[in-house]
């Protein structure tokens, strides 16, 4: 029995591309950090090729996310949009931070 998981490619792509933008990174930049043409990183966000495993990991480093962040999708649903802004959200956030938000989500529970 073959129980392999697909990846989902068009989902990691959306990702992609809402960490950039939301970070203000152009496509250049990522491209030029990750070696490869910015045509490339175009086709990846528009799901036109799937991305490979050095890509993701350097096109991850360049945006200062995880390679799990961004795969992340794949294996635990967020429930609600309003929680994946929130993890974009906090990609933006220094440590310390995200210290403070801890703080005050737990104060609030």
């Amino acid at each position: 029995m073959n129980d392999k998981k697909q990846l989902d490619f068009e989902r990691i792509s959306r990702r992609i591309h809402d960490v950039r933008v939301s970070k203000g990174l152009t496509q250049e930049y990522i491209a030029n950090a990750a070696g490869v043409n910015p045509s490339h990183i175009s086709n990846i966000e528009n799901n036109k090729v799937k991305i490979s495993l050095p890509t993701l990991v350097s096109v991850c480093n360049a945006m200062s996310v995880t390679v799990d962040y961004i795969l992340s999708g794949e294996y635990v649903n967020p429930s609600s949009s309003l929680e994946e802004s929130i993890l974009i959200e906090l990609q933006k956030c220094s440590d310390d931070m995200k210290e403070r938000i801890l703080k005050i989500i737990l104060a609030l529970q």
